[in-house]
């Protein structure tokens, strides 16, 4: 058996910092009927994570699963930190293995943060080199609130390549969802494709800007101008 998964869980332990960890447990809301509810920290900032996904970037699949089904937060964040460092460093074949491992085990990356950290540097990388747009469409079906953020912020890097139709598409299906995480994580997607294709982004708001959360909404216009912002808020509370 690999050694690795006990040896983070280690060295992961004595970086531990109670008061961190009481600060990271009210900023993840943590309480009873919150997103968080129930989870465990144990204190230790990401930049302490980091090297430990570069010493063990080739943990074998199973042993990233231990570190995912883990209680503390810290401990699956690292898991998902390696998984990434694991798919930059592979060949194609071993990238898809990483992906299909990402995708049947997306349920185990269940925290908005794990997922934003994930899913556009694994989904959103894959599908750059690949175009199988299915795949978020097909995660965007999953009853899974973490499936369904990641599929809407695995855009952030087709976005950033100039391919905004997918994250525009899924954008309308979202308009519906209930969850403040996916109304979110929307309209931080509608901002960067505001940032690179203004036009593209109006082009949203003058179709669906009085249907939208007002989470989303106030989301997708923080860099538009002020006189568009004043614009696209009035539009949406006069029918509200």
């Amino acid at each position: 058996m690999s050694s690795g998964y006990p040896e983070i869980i280690q060295k992961l332990q004595a970086l531990a910092n109670a008061n961190k960890a009481k600060t990271l447990s009210q900023f993840f809301k943590t309480g009873a009927g919150d997103y968080g509810a129930y989870d465990i920290f144990w204190g230790i900032p990401v930049p302490l994570q980091r090297p430990l996904a570069q010493e063990y970037y080739n943990l074998p699949l199973r042993d990233i699963k231990k570190l995912l089904t883990h209680p503390v937060h810290e401990v699956r964040f690292t898991g998902a930190l390696i998984l990434v460092s694991h798919y930059n460093r592979s060949d194609k074949k071993e990238q898809k293995n990483t992906l299909d491992f990402y995708l049947n085990n997306i349920h185990l990356f269940n925290s908005w943060d794990i997922i934003d950290l994930t899913a556009p540097k694994i989904l959103g990388e894959y599908l750059v080199n690949n175009k199988n747009y299915n795949i978020l469409s097909t995660l965007a079906r999953v009853n899974n609130l973490w499936a369904k953020r990641a599929a809407m912020v695995a855009n952030l890097t087709l976005i950033k390549k100039g391919e905004c139709g997918p994250a525009l598409k899924l954008a309308k299906q979202y308009l519906s969802q209930k969850e403040e995480l996916l109304h979110k994580a929307t309209g931080w997607m509608l901002r960067e494709i505001g940032k690179q294709n203004q036009s593209s982004l109006l082009n949203f708001l003058d179709q669906y800007a009085s249907q939208m959360p007002r989470i989303m909404l106030r989301y997708s216009l923080e860099k538009l101008p002020p006189e568009l912002r004043e614009k696209y808020l009035k539009r949406r509370y006069e029918l509200h």
